[in-house]
């Protein structure tokens, strides 16, 4: 349990951005690294996280859940969330003074812009992973067009995804 204190722990420490750079983390540590999940596990979490409130951390407490039931989820929570309070406490006050560096403020512009980039590069490499049939791709479109035409929040794209894919299942249209 101590490791999956230490691997949550790490990654809320390096985490800077948006909570979907988590995303990048978790496939790298828990999917390829460590082979705690598999990738499937991982959208699964991921779809978990989507319909509740604090939809990407929720993913790290559902996945301490999956991987050491209820103690684990504990565990992945308190590791994912420690260190942004810690960072915010020390740093909370500094920032304001950061930002008037030109230098530092390049620096966090950077950061920045290699963040979005981490979460483009995670984005193409799950939905590499997930768009494998027709069904798929044209549910991906759907919600795609859905969330651009009419800025639906992304709850009611997951429930209707997950009972799309419920109907294409018993249908045998899906895998």
């Amino acid at each position: 349990m101590s490791s999956l204190f230490f691997v949550f722990l790490k990654i809320g420490s390096v985490l800077f951005g948006s909570g979907y750079v988590l995303l990048a983390f978790l496939r790298a540590d828990l999917v390829e690294r460590l082979g705690w999940l598999t990738e499937s596990q991982l959208f699964d979490a991921i779809a978990v996280g989507q319909i509740t409130p604090g939809p990407v951390f929720t993913t790290a407490t559902f996945i301490g859940y999956l991987l050491a039931g209820p103690g684990g989820a504990l565990v992945a929570t308190v590791g994912i969330f420690l260190p942004a309070f810690v960072f915010v406490a020390l740093s909370g006050p500094l920032v304001p003074k950061i930002r008037r560096s030109p230098w530092a403020s390049a620096f966090l512009d950077g950061v920045n812009v290699a963040s979005l980039a981490l979460m483009a590069v995670v984005t193409a490499q799950l939905g590499k992973s997930a768009l494998i049939d027709v069904a798929t791709i044209m549910l991906c479109a759907l919600s795609a067009a859905l969330l651009l035409r009419f800025k639906l929040n992304s709850t009611w794209l997951v429930l209707g995804g997950a009972a799309a894919g419920g109907v294409l299942h018993l249908a045998g249209l899906a895998a």
